[in-house]
């Protein structure tokens, strides 16, 4: 049958088949609110009752700014499975590029949280489209302001209907959300997701060698709502009746650790960062995590000392993912397969910090000058992907023609595949170091370096030489109670140089207090870059 696949029947399952479901969420110091999937069906034709009053219609752009919470979900909804389209506005973002994306979309109402409010009103002036402003918060008091049309979401809700009924004739390639890339040089870019690829992904999250998300699950998404979509997790929680933990702001790894031990958490995902920071929390102050069946971990390299940790110290599964705000986002993860069962706990390991098998539904080739490379673990080249979750073009964007050729997403990444079929992620292609002629990766110097144990973050980076073109240059940050010295540089060195071919190894390592990171959490190398220059030129 052709039956179309579109969001509103994820709403229709959860409050048929799981009304009494929680959505935990967290949205204050001390506020957690308890709502069951029957009330979150109820909200959500409310919010859109609402939005349709105050000019929402098929094809309207509603951003949302905010934080992980029961309100931006009722949005991940309500707004979509009426035909408008929910554009996720990355909170981190400069000053300057959240006025771009805002006015890039041509965004008419604004969903934001009210301690985020103060910061998106400096902004109003540069706002071209937005007509209306609803502040999410707890409280149906508008905050003072200067601006017009300031609605506040509650009481926008007591005054709305919860028979508003979804239309069931959308078309299912009809867009529903978008989120724009984090861009490190040049504006960011947009990506608009459709009904049919987020039904699609949301599928392939409940599949046993993905993340295996089913009703039985308390999952907490850490990674951010603004961030690909939480990186898909409440859409497919919405679906399947898991129940769902929401963080909220002003997160620290006490507030994910106490949740954890107290909704006794399941699966969690979100960046390395984010879990190098719960891993000495929990060193310090342990808490009971015998709940968690697997964290899921991507944005960045994650480094084999933090996956040894969990899965070793704490028991805890620990799964590296793969994907990009153009891929919805998930590819691949490192999920260990039936012929890696006997395998000893290091080559497990290894296998952990690969990004993994493709995930069912998508292709993916790894090509260079000579066209696709073999599976041999050495030859490396750029990644591409396709599939019905992968984006087809940026929005409005002339760069599209540089990313999206011949069907395939060209990813910027530099890869390898093993020869058992495994995505090993080496670079991205502007941070590759060529140093006589020959490549090196930059990501596989950071993960060794990050095994050592006085190191806590290590970013590599390219500086250009006289007579090699460019050499490696490590910059480290140490744990507590480390010493950055020329005698803990000439360790870390000496520790490099068992790992590695001679010229792979770094020519000088820089001891630094903390690493520029991007708004989601991975190294910032332009800015390093910069930072480095600086510090050479001053010595």
């Amino acid at each position: 049958m052709q039956t179309p696949l579109i969001l509103s029947s994820f709403v229709k399952r959860a409050e048929q088949f799981f009304p009494n479901k929680l959505i935990i969420s967290r949205t204050a110091e001390d506020t957690i609110h308890r709502i069951p999937y029957r009330e979150f069906a109820k909200r959500t034709r409310k919010l859109a009752d609402a939005l349709t009053k105050l000019g929402m219609k098929h094809g309207t752009k509603v951003g949302s700014f905010g934080w992980n919470h029961h309100r931006h979900l009722e949005a991940y909804f309500g707004v979509p499975c009426t035909g408008a389209i929910l554009h996720m506005i990355n909170i981190r973002l400069s000053p300057e590029h959240i006025a771009y994306v805002i006015n890039h979309a041509e965004d008419e109402i604004l969903l934001v949280d009210d301690n985020l409010f103060p910061h998106l009103q400096q902004l109003a002036p540069m706002l071209k489209t937005v007509k209306h402003y609803v502040i999410m918060g707890d409280s149906k008091e508008i905050p003072p302001t200067n601006l017009e049309n300031v609605h506040a979401y509650e009481a926008l809700l007591e005054e709305a209907s919860d028979a508003f009924e979804f239309p069931e004739d959308l078309d299912e390639n009809t867009p529903a959300g978008m989120c724009y890339t984090s861009a490190t040089t040049g504006n960011p870019k947009g990506v608009v997701y459709t009904h049919r690829g987020l039904v699609l992904h949301s599928y392939a999250l409940g599949l046993s060698d993905a993340m295996g998300l089913r009703e039985s699950d308390i999952a907490m998404p850490v990674v951010p709502m603004f961030h690909v979509n939480a990186w898909g997790i409440p859409f497919a929680s919405v679906f399947f009746g898991t129940t769902q933990v929401l963080p909220g702001p002003g997160l620290n790894p006490q507030i994910l650790l106490d949740l954890i031990e107290q909704e006794k958490v399941t699966v969690s995902a979100g960046v390395p960062t984010i879990w190098l920071a719960v891993l000495r929390e929990q060193e310090q102050n342990p808490r009971d995590l015998s709940s968690v069946r697997g964290i899921i971990c991507g944005g960045s390299a994650s480094p084999k000392g933090l996956i040894r940790a969990f899965e070793e110290k704490l028991g805890i599964p620990f799964i590296v993912g793969y994907g990009m705000t153009e891929t919805s986002p998930l590819v691949s993860l490192s999920v260990l397969t039936a012929d890696m069962e006997d395998l000893s706990m290091d080559e497990k390991i290894d296998i952990r910090a690969l990004q993994g098998l493709v995930m069912p539904g998508l292709e993916i080739r790894v090509v260079n000058e000579n066209g696709e490379v073999p599976w041999d673990g050495k030859t490396m080249g750029e990644l591409t992907v396709r599939g019905p979750w992968i984006a087809s073009e940026y929005y409005k964007d002339e760069r599209t023609a540089e990313a999206f050729k011949d069907g395939w997403l060209y990813t910027g990444d530099i890869a390898v595949m093993t020869d058992f079929g495994y995505l090993k992620l080496m670079d991205r292609t502007k941070d590759l170091i060529k140093s006589g002629g020959e490549w090196i990766s930059s990501v596989d110097l950071e993960n060794a370096l990050m095994t050592h144990e006085a190191v806590f973050e290590a970013a590599v980076i390219a500086i250009p030489h006289e007579q090699w073109q460019e050499r490696p240059l490590a910059c480290v940050v140490l744990k507590e109670g480390q010493i950055g010295n020329d005698e803990t540089k000439q360790a870390l060195l000496s520790y490099m140089e068992g790992q590695f071919a001679k010229w792979w190894v770094p020519d000088d390592i820089v001891f630094l207090d903390e690493i520029p990171k991007t708004s989601v959490g991975k190294f910032l190398k332009a800015a390093l870059r910069n930072q480095m220059d600086a510090y050479y030129q001053r010595v």
